[in-house]
């Protein structure tokens, strides 16, 4: 606890990157997405799979490319064609490849750099400064998920993917997490509250599925964690799986509702 408490502070000067927004925002979300689409390959390595590794790469190039030009959706829909369609022909060396090696190859593209990417997508819409709200409502429910579980924790909400995760903890993590963009939305942005609000409850709900899905597939890859850059975290995946969970749907909400 104590190694995860200071890890936790020593990340924290990394808000002033999501201050900055811009190229700086975007060079820590690439940066988030390469790592954690190593992490992510490397686990399935671990299980036998054989992703393609340089395809993985070009795509996150071709993809945050992107943020250079003038907001085009149509590009993005071209990326999301094109890389599915590689990681298929990937397969066609049947006597070498095999299912799992595309699959895991499309996978990790579309979780790590597309997921990623909509951290970008959200600092370039007129309502940037929600950026915020996609960490206050990941790291916000991790924080109080872990220290209501802590307290309270009596029954087990997925034993078989997160033994020390509770129903009391998931419960505390959304509370904590409305109230905490609530209060933003309440003194920053009053004319989009409702929209807070909302970003709050489902980003929360996301959350804890993103942090669910990794563990999962660590189950299934046969790994502890994804890596150990972060202290008493893990990976990279191991810390911001629950940030590119919510990311889609702070970009969405901001889309469809604000």
């Amino acid at each position: 606890m104590k190694t995860r408490i200071i890890s936790g502070c020593v990340m924290l000067p990394l808000l002033v990157v999501v201050y900055l927004g811009g190229y700086w925002l975007m060079a820590a979300a690439f940066l988030v997405g390469i790592i954690g689409l190593h992490e992510f390959y490397k686990g399935f390595e671990a299980s036998g799979a054989k992703p393609c590794r340089p395809l993985g790469y070009a795509a996150a190039v071709m993809l945050y490319a992107n943020a250079f030009l003038p907001v085009n959706d149509r590009y993005i829909y071209f990326w999301v064609a094109l890389v599915t369609m590689a990681s298929m022909i990937y397969g066609f060396d049947v006597e070498h490849r095999k299912l799992e090696d595309m699959t895991s190859t499309l996978m990790g593209i579309l979780y790590t750099v597309f997921l990623s990417y909509h951290i970008v997508l959200i600092d370039r819409t007129e309502h940037s400064i929600l950026i915020w709200l996609v960490f206050l409502a990941a790291f916000g429910t991790d924080i109080m998920a872990y220290f209501t579980g802590m307290a309270m924790g009596k029954h087990k909400l997925c034993p078989h993917l997160s033994p020390k995760k509770s129903v009391e903890g998931a419960v505390g993590g959304v509370v904590g997490a409305v109230i905490l963009c609530g209060l933003f939305g309440h003194f920053l942005v009053p004319e989009q509250q409702f929209t807070c609000l909302i970003i709050g409850f489902f980003g929360s709900i996301i959350s804890q599925f993103g942090d669910l899905s990794a563990s999962a597939f660590k189950r299934q890859m046969g790994i502890k964690d994804y890596g150990n850059l972060i202290p008493g975290h893990g990976g990279i995946l191991d810390r911001f799986d629950s940030v590119l969970f919510v990311a889609p749907v702070v970009y969405y909400c901001i889309e469809f509702v604000a």
